[in-house]
């Protein structure tokens, strides 16, 4: 059976890199670069990198690069507006800094907070840290999210971006084996321009997508 872009679902898709553990395919309709299915983790195996996770609302370097999604986000919205904190994790802590902020929040982890009634409600915004690479259906559950955004809400990713393939093959982020979607500018201006949001770029590794209006 073909293998379809996990994102978009085109099957226009062609070598980008290998290493000695796993092929990457890069998609040429919205350019993600994804490893294919049969070279994912298990869910028993996943979790268990998962479970090495150290992080911690009380480690300040750990609030310091939350801070580069945080602040700008932060600046977006108004008084009380509420949030949502997908793939919150081990140690929940972005959703942490919002609520001293002002901000009420909920919290989603299909691991480690699988509580599926908190995406029956409309938020404010939705943020999901260091998520999106580990998305083995980005498709479905970005588009899920985009759904859970009032109107004019705001979702904020934190992922680190393809740029090229000299640079790929080098990369620290290709290492983690539970990396399965790595996603470039390109990818969230395709992105965008589907579900038709404004997207801003306020770092390197952050994407601020807003939903209109109406």
């Amino acid at each position: 059976m073909m293998q379809t872009c996990p994102l978009c679902a085109s099957v226009e898709h062609l070598p980008f890199h290998r290493d000695a553990r796993r092929d990457y395919r890069r998609c040429r309709q919205c350019e993600l670069v994804f490893v294919p299915a049969h070279q994912r983790l298990g869910p028993e195996e996943e979790k268990a990198v998962y479970d090495r996770h150290q992080n911690s609302p009380d480690d300040l370097g750990y609030r310091r690069f939350l801070s580069r999604l945080f602040d700008p986000l932060l600046a977006k919205l108004a008084p009380g507006d509420r949030g949502l904190d997908f793939g919150a994790g081990p140690g929940p802590t972005l959703s942490v800094m919002f609520e001293e902020a002002g901000h009420p929040m909920a919290i989603f982890d299909p691991f480690y907070a699988p509580d599926a009634s908190v995406l029956a409600y409309r938020y404010d915004f939705v943020t999901a840290t260091e998520v999106v690479e580990h998305l083995f259906a980005p498709g479905q559950e970005l588009e899920r999210l985009v759904g859970l955004l009032a109107p004019g809400g705001w979702l904020g990713l934190m992922t680190k971006r393809v740029s090229s393939v000299e640079a790929f093959a080098g990369w620290h982020y290709i290492l983690d084996p539970t990396h399965v979607c790595f996603f470039s500018e390109g990818t969230f201006h395709w992105f965008a321009e589907r579900w038709q949001l404004r997207v801003e770029f306020p770092a390197d590794d952050v994407v601020l997508l807003q939903r209109s209006e109406t």
